[in-house]
């Protein structure tokens, strides 16, 4: 099939994206790089939001910073603890705008406070390898750049925005979800700054949904040897319910017991158990179906072990499929890309990110809009430093025809 006609860039969006600032971006970057902000480090994490408050002011529009929900977890006795959870940062800009989008993005990272990977090396010119650097301080810098640029257009009156950057994103974004679900209420798209899911820059499209669960199984204790009938082996009904749930599993709903804690002497019929597990669903009815039929499958557990089970957890992830709203978000993305140049076209994946989220509302989303990397999640994670002023011009570009109206126009037949 012939490919359309990619639309020319205008003198006007030329100047816009002569404004970006490259040097202004990487150094950005890596001042925000060598600042851990492990999930768990708050003390870091209120640092970056001060630093990403002092930045995002030079926009019009108030910065504030969002308190996080509540966040409990099941520690390995069964006992439900409180997790604490750092600020999240919010920038909105023209709430009365006729069109108005949401922009997201991350401050923490997956290395924790006392990790050894803290510095930046250059691997090659232009290549570099810092924590975070592509995931995603980087992207970070590209939503601020991008705006800035935008904001020197003649259009920037006709489109508001909130910028989102959430400080647990690494771990579910669960103290954030609502926030992330009261933001994108009423927007008209979405982009979501996770790095490229290659280092040619090829964006994310549909992904699968995820879930965590922590199931609690209390038994009775017994002694091994004198009088084992009388206890109720909590280990055994975890172990049952393992089989159980890989008996469930499809190729639409992929679930992984990933771990059994309890138990204790060798000669005491354990009384207690916890099962930690994770499912992959692969469309939104799978993960309706799965959650269905989960507290049948807890009461045969229940009935047949002589124990009870406590469930913890949820889909924290929808799965976001690529509907015809977003096709045709993907297809403004695309087209601007190869305007400037650069590699258009997407490719389905397993991970999740708050991309999902945002689908979940209802609302068409790009999330891979950040930069150019790889490796991430590892001491070998990379920014391709070209990439912050490419990806920068791409959403100050795509920014500049939504509000043109040129994705309305779209959406309107969609509906």
């Amino acid at each position: 099939m012939q490919q359309a006609q990619t639309t020319a860039i205008t003198p006007e969006q030329s100047a816009m994206l002569d404004a970006v600032d490259a040097a202004r971006m990487l150094e950005r970057s890596c001042e925000w790089s060598r600042l851990n902000t492990g999930t768990a480090n708050l003390e870091g994490l209120a640092r970056q939001a001060d630093m990403l408050a002092e930045c995002f002011a030079m926009l019009p529009g108030e910065v504030r910073l969002e308190d996080p929900g509540p966040v409990s977890a099941i520690d390995a006795s069964g006992a439900e603890i409180a997790l604490q959870r750092g600020q999240h940062l919010v920038l909105s800009v023209r709430p009365d705008a006729p069109r108005r989008v949401l922009l997201t993005g991350h401050m923490d990272t997956v290395f924790p406070k006392d990790s050894a990977f803290q510095d930046i090396s250059e691997i090659e010119p232009g290549v570099l390898n810092g924590p975070g650097l592509a995931d995603m301080k980087g992207g970070i810098a590209v939503i601020a750049e991008a705006l800035m640029a935008f904001e020197t257009s003649s259009l920037a009156p006709q489109l508001g925005y909130d910028v989102m950057i959430n400080a647990d994103e690494e771990v579910g974004s669960q103290s954030s979800a609502a926030l992330i679900e009261r933001l994108a209420k009423g927007k008209h798209a979405a982009l979501t700054y996770e790095p490229a899911t290659a280092p040619d820059g090829t964006l994310a499209g549909a992904r699968g949904g995820s879930g965590n669960y922590s199931v609690t199984i209390k038994g009775q204790s017994a002694h091994a040897g004198r009088n084992p009938q009388d206890g109720r082996n909590a280990i055994v009904a975890a172990s049952d319910l393992v089989l159980r749930l890989k008996q469930m599993q499809s190729a639409e709903i992929p679930i992984n017991p990933a771990k059994i804690e309890g138990g204790s002497a060798n000669n005491v019929v354990p009384d207690h158990a916890v099962l930690r597990f994770n499912i992959r669903p692969k469309s939104r009815e799978a993960a309706a179906a799965f959650e269905a039929a989960l507290p049948a499958l807890l009461q045969e557990i229940e009935t047949e072990h002589g124990v009870s089970a406590h469930l913890h957890g949820a889909i924290s992830r929808p799965p976001k499929p690529i509907d015809p709203a977003a096709a045709s978000l993907f297809a403004l993305v695309d087209d601007s890309s190869r305007a400037l140049g650069l590699v258009a076209g997407r490719r389905d994946t397993g991970g999740v990110c708050d991309g999902n989220n945002i689908a979940a509302c209802g609302v068409p989303v790009v999330d891979t809009m950040g930069v150019r990397g790889g490796s991430i999640h590892s001491p070998e994670e990379f920014l391709i430093v070209e990439s912050l002023a490419e990806r920068a011009r791409l959403s100050a570009l795509v920014l500049h025809r939504i509000a043109a109206g040129e994705l309305a126009a779209v959406l309107g037949e969609l509906t």
